[in-house]
């Protein structure tokens, strides 16, 4: 497996791009590149030759996560203004803002099947879940403080969730946190199952195995990428390289590889047989806060954002 460069896209927004995840192709047209930047915009790119299809405005602070819908017709960008604003990725129409309390929105992510858009809740430690059809709240998840914690931290702000992921039947939702923490809910039942431990510094990303459902990696400050058996509540594997901070992480559609992206401003390609970095990326001049696989289906494709506001598009074969 390998990573080889097809385009870069020099100051693709005015300021940080933060996000960037892929819009799954319609019957009208294929795939689009989505990146949020803190210069409060939202961008549909043409992948493989980063064309710019449509630049997308609404929020008044920057945009700190994006997320499409499975269908591809609809996505949702998350600001630091507290909103998340759901759009027609074809019309640009928003369709709801969804509010919550001041900083109460960071990563989020559509389920498996469309019917659920899970925000992480920030500083109120807890995972807010939309229906997608009425765009009610209809769940609060709320983060409970794992045993070992010292009283004095009950109510600190190490429990402010980052980072979110649904498991491939969309039965099981993972958050991470500020503390190192992940928690594992049962969402059918809004029950929380259980702490996955390993990490002491803050999760800022987690994505589950397409391919194993019980298969869950996460990315963390402390430099590791762990691979863990969520349902078993076990650390499968600790996988070290970066130099610094781990902002993102993903699963290739296959599920043989990750990518990462750290504030060392590297991409990695891991293979997850070997568990180990196979190849490194330095196309960036600082740190890299997302990688995002192109869907199954289609070309391989690798997308990377950065602080130094470039969009960077790899050939994965």
């Amino acid at each position: 497996m390998k990573l080889a460069g097809l385009k870069s896209f020099e100051n693709a927004h005015d300021e940080s791009i933060w996000a960037a995840t892929w819009v799954p192709a319609t019957e009208t047209r294929s795939a689009l590149l989505l990146t949020g930047s803190l210069d409060e915009t939202v961008k549909l790119w043409k992948p493989d030759d980063l064309i710019l299809q449509r630049t997308n405005t609404g929020h008044c602070l920057g945009v700190v996560s994006v997320a499409a819908h499975p269908s591809g017709h609809f996505a949702a960008s998350a600001s630091l203004d507290s909103f998340v604003r759901v759009f027609d990725v074809d019309t640009n129409n928003t369709l709801a803002n969804l509010e919550a309390p001041p900083s109460e929105v960071w990563q989020m992510q559509f389920d498996p099947r469309g019917t659920i858009l899970a925000v992480a809740g920030g500083g109120s430690a807890s995972v807010k879940l939309w229906d997608t059809a009425t765009w009610n709240l209809v769940a609060t998840l709320s983060i409970p403080r794992p045993e070992a914690a010292k009283p004095s931290e009950k109510n600190s702000s190490k429990k402010f969730v980052l980072s979110v992921a649904w498991s491939p039947d969309g039965r099981r939702l993972a958050c991470g946190s500020m503390d190192g923490t992940i928690s594992v809910f049962d969402v059918g039942r809004s029950k929380f199952l259980h702490h996955l431990e390993g990490h002491f510094m803050p999760v800022r990303s987690l994505a589950y195995s397409p391919t194993e459902p019980r298969l869950l990696f996460s990315a963390s400050d402390d430099a590791h990428v762990h691979m863990y058996d969520a349902e078993g509540k076990t650390l499968v594997g600790a996988m070290s390289g970066h130099s610094s901070w781990v902002l993102s992480v993903d699963v290739s559609p296959d599920g043989t590889a990750i990518a990462t992206g750290s504030s060392d401003r590297t991409v990695r390609l891991w293979d997850i047989g070997m568990r180990a970095a196979v190849q490194t990326m330095s196309n960036h001049a600082d740190q890299v806060w997302g990688v995002a696989f192109g869907p199954a289906g289609g070309p391989g494709r690798l997308a990377s954002v950065s602080d130094d506001k470039s969009i960077s598009l790899y050939d994965f074969s």
